[in-house]
């Protein structure tokens, strides 16, 4: 791993940094993916990832990007419109799976930053005629956090399916797929657990597998009951990225040894450490702003529209320079805004410096 990808300098909301005992762990001989020896390590990992999603369900291991669950999810339902929760680039990304899988959409819009109030979402699922609403938990491309349970028991109230994508949550938020009622959450390896990039891990009900079977077009690879019927004897309907999987592994193991408690504490922790920071750069008349909404900030990652004056990019650069890589803006305001990634393995003692480095490369740029 080279030194600006290490623990202490990468900062990007994803892929965040893997530790190199984890990568390590991907040069371990092939197996065969039909043997007990796979089922043995397929079992362990989606034992293992069921405190992330707060299930007794059988977790799947998806040889593919969460963009990748994201489209099974849609492939899964049968003919209906869909209600469309869109509060940044990643939630339209959802929409549009589910416009290419020929569903009928119906978007509701967020101001960039915020969340769809949960009014807006009643007064549209009061018709009765939405299948499924799709949502994001944390919208990467502004550091928003939804309210998922909440958004979830109004679907079900009005006989429509919850589908939801944790991508920049599960891991690092504690999320309790079986108390809240959610039908479908998936997430990407490369974000709050730590993992390499290439895996998306995903959870269903009962409700959506008994829809899926009315689904007309499910396809072969995507098909969600094939990959259902795989998961409970701990099999991959296709072959699967051993390498990854043993990566998982490896990391699942030390999230263990934490716990996910101790693990959804320190990302809270390094939350409330942006939020402080942010208040002590406005108080030396540093105009660095947030994209996300007060009270819908996420502990995963957050979002700042630069002072006026500041190129977006440059600080990015100059950053760079201090030893500490942030990521670029995403989405309308890409040129004018930046995002911090605090999840994964960093702390607060890891995050702090990053955050001092950004306020010595604006302390420059705005004098």
């Amino acid at each position: 791993m080279s030194a600006d990808r290490g623990l202490g300098g990468w900062f990007v909301p994803g892929p965040v940094a893997v530790r190199p005992a984890v990568l390590d762990a991907m040069t371990r001989p092939m197996i065969a993916h039909r043997s007990a020896e796979y089922e043995a390590l397929h079992a362990r990992i989606a034992t293992g990832l069921q405190g992330a999603f707060g299930t007794e369900r059988p977790v799947w291991l998806l040889t593919a990007s969460a963009t990748g669950a994201m489209e099974l999810a849609l492939r899964g339902l049968p003919p209906g419109k869909v209600l469309a929760l869109v509060n940044g680039e990643f939630a339209d990304r959802f929409a549009q799976i589910a416009e290419s899988c020929g569903h009928p959409v119906q978007r509701l819009f967020a101001p960039f930053g915020g969340v769809v109030p949960l009014a807006e979402v009643e007064a549209a699922l009061v018709t009765g005629d939405v299948r499924a609403v799709t949502m994001v938990h944390v919208e990467t491309s502004t550091g928003a956090q939804s309210d998922v349970a909440a958004v979830a028991a109004l679907a079900r109230h009005y006989g429509a399916l919850s589908l939801v994508d944790s991508v920049t949550g599960v891991g690092g938020i504690p999320v309790d797929t079986d108390a809240w009622g959610l039908d479908f959450v998936c997430t990407g390896s490369q974000k709050a657990l730590a993992m390499p990039p290439g895996l998306a891990f995903a959870v269903a009900s009962p409700a959506y597998l008994a829809a899926a079977r009315r689904a007309r077009h499910r396809g072969f690879y995507l098909d969600p009951l094939r990959v259902q019927r795989f998961a409970e004897r701990s099999q991959s309907p296709t072959t699967p990225a051993l390498s990854l999987l043993y990566a998982a592994d490896a990391q699942l193991e030390t999230i263990a040894a934490e716990g996910w408690p101790a693990r959804w504490a320190r990302h809270a922790a390094m939350g409330a450490l942006t939020a402080e920071w942010m208040v002590a750069l406005q108080a030396e008349g540093i105009d660095l702003r947030w994209i996300a909404a007060e009270g819908a900030r996420a502990a995963t990652v957050s979002g700042f529209i630069v002072p006026d004056g500041v190129d977006a990019e440059a600080l990015v650069a100059r950053v760079a320079g201090l030893g500490f890589t942030i990521g670029s803006g995403y989405g309308p305001l890409r040129s004018a805004s930046v995002r911090i990634g605090h999840l994964g393995e960093h702390a607060t003692e890891t995050l702090a410096p990053c955050l001092e480095a950004v306020r010595t490369a604006l302390r420059v740029m705005v004098g």
